[in-house]
């Protein structure tokens, strides 16, 4: 399947978005999912973990290798990557929610009697 035909779910859409800027951990990817979400969206580890699952099978994340863990004190965290894929389904979802976006303006528009 092809990412421009998926719609991501927003959960979905942050985890993409927190790998953007590079490598992360798990807790890492839920921090930054609560903190680019304000406070919105506060991922269980549980539906964290199986939504990252999905986005692996899709083909929009990878696990990374080589990355030099910070020190932890209990197993080894696992980083996290968006590959080339990855990019492009969160730049088509972006591009659809900035469509959908603007239709909204226009609806609102129009029904507050303003062409």
């Amino acid at each position: 399947m092809r990412p421009e035909a998926i719609e991501l779910s927003t959960l979905e859409f942050h985890v993409l978005l927190s790998l953007a800027a590079g490598p992360l951990h798990g807790y890492a990817i839920k921090e930054a999912v609560a903190e680019e979400s304000a406070g919105t969206l506060t991922p269980a580890a549980g539906s964290l973990y199986r939504v990252i699952a999905r986005l692996i099978t899709a083909g929009f994340v990878i696990e990374a290798e080589g990355i030099d863990p910070e020190p932890h004190p209990g197993l080894p965290r696992r980083y996290y990557k968006l590959p080339a894929r990855g990019r492009r389904a969160l730049a088509a979802e972006v591009h659809r929610l900035k469509r959908a976006t603007a239709m909204a303006e226009r609806r609102l528009r129009i029904a507050q009697g303003r062409p």
